[in-house]
């Protein structure tokens, strides 16, 4: 009977080969410790850099890092002294326009915070008014710097349209506004009435999907302007009027009766509102997402524009000085100064304090933050560590 062969070795074949390996190995290992010193002195004697060190030679033994310079946007707007700034300027709480021509608003802060970062001096921009649908134009055009105008982050405007949106500065949803004397406290009760629905921005597609869903009709009344969307609603034009809840409620506040008018207890979408700029330029879309980061990740620390001194003065805490750029080289890896953050925070305040008192409890909107809380408090604010 033919045994299997056997791939196990017997006692003396498995002695014989230990021995074998191991003097197999000594003599490999010095062949090779010849070959390394023969090297070395190769080395030595052709070049003179080979004697240095390994801690001379390495990165992190390096005196200090190099200085990041401006490209690209950066380089323009510091050659001409300001930042250009895409908005609404008709929208109260987010961006508004007063008779002495003074801007004030949510985006508008957005936009100071980066000329507050880049020239420490929040009056160098330069506001342009914009409907929603100039707004994405005018950006692969050129003709701005930023869009701060309440714009949704959608596939569609980073694939095809161009825009680099930075982070979501509000988490907001569709909604519907009637009159409280129409009786209407849903959807399908508007089922072939009109709505009145400014273009040029994500609203009238989800309108209509929200209608398709429920097999209902309705006419879409639009307008390419807010103003004129929220007056033809006023003027009894449409039955409803919708927009992103938030601008519904900033709207209404401008109506002669606001009581007389009620937000609908439905949302409609989800409404990731965020700035943004041209795609292609990764500097200064980097300048754009680390200033909102600031104004977050400060309002996380509890740093606020009233106590920023102090505690830039006071504190030893390693994540907070790297932040304020007491130590570090962060602001410089985005070609600013490396207290950018501390000066945004100081001159515009951090995210609680710009929200409070465009849209919040020191506003005369009273928005709760909702979503907008910080994700320490239940809600969706979060930046990445600045390190």
């Amino acid at each position: 009977m033919n045994s299997r062969p056997s791939l196990r070795f017997k006692p003396q074949s498995t002695n014989v080969l230990r021995n074998w390996l191991s003097i197999s190995t000594i003599a490999l290992l010095t062949a090779l410790a010849g070959c390394a010193a023969s090297n070395n002195q190769s080395q030595t004697a052709s070049s003179p850099a080979a004697s240095a060190s390994p801690a001379a030679s390495s990165p992190a033994a390096s005196a200090s890092p190099v200085q990041v310079e401006p490209t690209g946007l950066l380089a323009q707007v510091l050659s001409r002294s300001k930042i250009i700034c895409g908005t609404s300027g008709k929208v109260p709480g987010f961006s508004f326009v007063n008779t002495q021509g003074e801007y004030s608003g949510f985006d508008v802060d957005i936009c100071r915070a980066v000329a507050v970062a880049v020239f420490n001096d929040p009056s160098k921009v330069e506001f342009r008014q914009l409907s929603a649908a100039q707004r994405f134009t005018s950006s692969q055009t050129g003709s701005i710097d930023i869009i701060s105008q309440t714009a949704t982050v959608t596939i569609s405007r980073e694939s095809t349209v161009g825009v680099a949106f930075g982070p979501v500065i509000l988490y907001d949803g569709q909604g519907l506004m009637v009159k409280k004397n129409s009786g209407i406290t849903k959807i399908e009760q508007l089922a072939g009435k009109s709505v009145c629905v400014q273009t040029g921005s994500t609203t009238i597609l989800n309108l209509t999907d929200q209608f398709r869903k429920r097999g209902i009709a309705y006419k879409p009344v639009s307008f390419d302007d807010n103003n004129a969307t929220f007056a033809a609603y006023q003027q009894g034009r449409c039955e409803a009027v919708t927009a992103d809840r938030s601008g519904l409620v900033s709207n209404r506040s401008k109506l002669p009766n606001p009581d007389e008018h009620t937000i609908l207890d439905i949302v409609l979408s989800k409404e990731p509102l965020a700035p943004g700029v041209k795609q292609g330029d990764p500097q200064w879309a980097n300048v754009l997402n680390w200033v909102v980061y600031v104004l977050i990740q400060a309002d996380e620390f509890g740093i606020t524009s009233k106590n920023v001194d102090q505690i830039a003065q006071s504190t030893k805490d390693p994540d907070i000085r790297r932040f304020l750029g007491l130590e570090g080289d962060l602001g410089k890896g985005l070609a600013l100064k490396n207290d950018y953050a501390l000066q945004v925070i100081k001159q515009i305040g951090n995210y609680s304090e710009v929200y409070d008192r465009n849209l919040g409890k020191d506003s005369p909107l009273k928005l709760e933050r909702g979503p907008n809380k910080l994700w320490t408090d239940g809600g969706l604010l979060y930046s990445p560590p600045f390190r």
